[in-house]
């Protein structure tokens, strides 16, 4: 009976304990918990930009911490036309399966930049006629290129909906639209090409695959001081020799932009992931294979006063002097660089 009323006492000191603390729980509640942000004025879900440690850090501003819910706003809006005024949308000039680019030239002029990485970029465009963020990257597209109608954006219910509960908009304007649209911009990492996969020893390289890494990668090429690994561009801008005269605008690059006699001819270094899915190459699409390319690396490049320092080194004044063979090889190692999980990810994709 003892055992009994010592069983008996503690179950109820046990209980009233938790009542006690039940109680105190509801007569001082916890703090509200604040919102994701200053002004989003629903609880989002936080993303962690996924990409390998070996990557550079990948800015992400401090106005627009990237969330799921934000992510998926912004692929809304890339793959909708409604940002245009002609039925155009982000993804009609760049598409998945080309590596977020088009076949062809951009209106006749020049080819479209990938979507890829854009994480790590400070320049933009072929010139660098744009420069900052993704989120200013992203405000020209909407103000400038598309002059989006913000009476339609306004006019949509769905958008309206979406900016008040993840930007608290009451009204949505470029800015709106800029943010949300660089959330998935961010997302667009290419990460695992089969060049990557032979570092991190998954697979093996072919011969001519090996043989054109090993001319990329060293003086022999000289790819790599332009190309840098792991982005595949410096995202700075050299005259690699293309012309002699800059009669046309679109020819002069920088200049255009800086207005210093140093800087005509200079473009923004192409990235080269997915460069195999392209069709057109260099600022003008003058070329139309990998083979050209190599070909005027090779062969072709003109003597300038503003010629980059890294064509004029000693034994390349007559360019690189490759063998038919070693061209080849180089072409076959270009190919390693496509990324055919980023270009069939279906989180990446047109939303069902």
């Amino acid at each position: 009976m003892v055992s009994r009323n010592i069983l008996f006492a503690t179950i109820l000191s046990i209980t009233l304990a938790v009542v006690v603390t039940a109680c105190k729980k509801e007569d001082n509640p916890p703090a509200p918990q604040p919102a994701p942000s200053d002004t989003s004025v629903v609880k989002m879900t936080p993303y962690e930009l996924p990409y390998p440690a070996y990557f550079p850090k990948a800015y992400i501003a401090d106005d627009n911490k990237l969330y799921e819910e934000r992510i998926q706003l912004g692929r809304m809006l890339y793959y909708d036309p409604i940002l245009s005024n002609d039925g155009r949308a982000c993804a009609s000039c760049h598409l998945q399966e080309k590596g977020f680019t088009v076949p062809g030239l951009y209106a006749n002029t020049m080819p479209v930049l990938p979507h890829v990485n854009l994480a790590w970029y400070t320049n933009y465009m072929w010139d660098g006629s744009k420069k900052g963020t993704v989120e200013d990257l992203m405000l020209f597209e909407v103000s400038e290129f598309f002059g989006t109608d913000l009476n339609k954006m306004n006019a949509s219910a769905k958008y309206r909906e979406l900016f008040k509960k993840y930007y608290g908009a009451d009204n949505i304007t470029y800015k709106e639209l800029s943010y949300a649209l660089a959330q998935f911009i961010r997302t667009l990492v290419s990460k695992d090409t089969r060049y990557e996969q032979f570092l991190q020893g998954k697979i093996n390289f072919t011969k001519d695959e090996y043989e054109g890494y090993r001319i990329f990668t060293t003086e022999k090429g000289d790819c790599f001081h332009c190309h840098v690994n792991p982005i595949l561009t410096d995202n700075l801008f050299h005259n690699i020799g293309l012309d002699t005269l800059y009669s046309r605008d679109i020819d002069k690059g920088l200049f255009n932009v800086t207005g210093i006699q140093a800087d005509m001819g200079k473009f923004r270094t192409a990235n080269l992931r997915n460069v195999a899915l392209r069709d057109r190459y260099m600022h003008d699409g003058r070329f139309t294979s990998l083979e050209e390319v190599v070909e005027f690396y090779n062969s072709g490049v003109r003597r300038v006063s503003t010629l980059d320092p890294v064509m004029t080194k000693p034994g390349k004044e007559n360019g690189l002097r490759l063998s038919d063979v070693e061209r080849k090889q180089l072409v076959a190692f270009l190919k390693t660089f496509t990324d055919s999980t980023f270009i069939t990810n279906p989180a990446l994709g047109r939303p069902e």
